[in-house]
C-alpha cells in the first residue's frame, strides 16, 4: 500500500494494498476503496462511498460529500461507483438524499472532466463522457454511452438517453433522446442521428439507416410526436422499440 505521508486515511476506511493515496487526500471512515485505485492528490472522499476497482482520481476531486440541498439532515445515504473511471481535477459527487432514494451512482468506465458536477442522486450509467463543467443537477438520469458537452447544465429530473452527443453550452430542460444530437446551436433543439458517435461504437450502416428513419418521421414530418411514435413502431429492430419506449415513459417530454 502506498499512503503519502501527508494522507489522511481515518479508522474504518477500507483501503486495499494495490492502491495509492497521494499527498493532503482524505479518506474516511466510511469509505471503501476497490482494489487499484489511485488519488492523486487533494482528494476528498467521504461518506458511505463504495468504489470499485481501478478508479483514479485526480487533484482536488470531492467524492461523497453532502448533498447541496437545504432537507439534507446529515442522513446516512450512499455514492456507489464502478470500475476504471477516470474522474479529473475539481470534479464533485454528492451522495444521495432519502428523499431521492438514498444513492448518487456511477457506473463504469467513464470519464469525468474537469469540473464536472454529478448531483445529489443522479444515476450516471457506464461509457459515458462528462466534459468540462458539465452540471448535474440533482435526480438525473444519464444513460449508458452519452455524452454530455462542456458547460451543459442538466435540469433536475431530466433523463439523457443512451449514445446521445449533447453540445457544449447546451441547456438541458427536458429528456434528450437516444441516439440524438441536440445543441445549443441549434436553439437546444435536437437536429438528427448521433451518426458519428454511433459509428465509432460500431453501429452497422442498416441501424444507422433505420435510425435515420425514425428520426424522419420525429423531427421532420408534419406528424405529432404521437402519430410518429406509431409509425416508428412498424420499423423492426431493437434500437426503434427503445427509442419508442423511452419517449413513452418520459415525464418531462422529450427535446424535439
Amino acid at each position: 500500500m502506498s499512503i503519502h505521508a501527508s494522507a489522511l486515511v481515518a479508522d474504518g476506511a477500507v483501503v486495499p494494498d494495490s492502491c495509492t493515496i497521494g499527498p493532503f487526500c482524505t479518506v474516511g471512515a466510511e469509505v471503501v476503496l476497490g482494489e487499484n485505485c489511485t488519488l492523486v492528490s487533494h482528494v476528498v472522499i467521504d461518506g458511505r462511498t463504495r468504489i470499485g476497482e481501478g478508479n483514479i482520481f485526480y487533484s482536488f476531486c470531492a467524492i461523497g460529500v453532502s448533498p447541496q440541498d437545504l432537507k439534507y439532515d446529515g442522513a446516512p445515504t450512499q455514492t456507489v461507483i464502478g470500475n476504471n473511471n477516470t474522474i479529473r481535477e475539481n470534479v464533485t459527487i454528492s451522495r444521495g438524499t432519502t428523499g431521492g432514494g438514498g444513492v448518487t451512482r456511477l457506473g463504469s468506465n467513464n470519464l469525468l472532466m474537469v469540473g464536472a458536477h454529478i448531483g445529489h442522486d443522479c444515476q450516471v450509467g457506464s461509457n459515458c463522457i462528462l466534459a468540462n463543467l458539465a452540471t448535474l443537477a440533482g435526480h438525473v438520469v444519464i444513460e449508458d454511452f452519452a455524452t454530455v458537452g462542456a458547460f451543459c447544465p442538466v435540469h433536475q429530473f431530466c433523463t439523457v438517453g443512451q449514445y446521445a452527443f449533447i453540445g457544449g453550452g447546451t441547456i438541458v430542460t427536458m429528456d434528450v433522446l437516444p441516439f440524438s444530437k441536440t445543441s445549443a446551436k441549434r436553439e437546444n433543439k435536437a437536429f438528427g442521428v448521433n451518426k458519428v458517435g454511433l459509428e465509432r461504437r460500431g453501429f452497422t450502416p442498416e441501424r444507422l439507416k433505420t435510425l435515420q428513419k425514425a428520426f424522419r418521421l420525429l423531427l421532420v414530418s408534419k406528424m405529432n410526436t404521437t402519430q410518429a411514435v406509431e409509425k416508428i413502431k412498424e420499423l423492426e429492430g431493437e434500437d426503434a422499440a427503445l427509442l419508442v419506449a423511452f419517449i413513452e415513459r418520459s415525464h418531462r417530454g422529450v427535446i424535439k
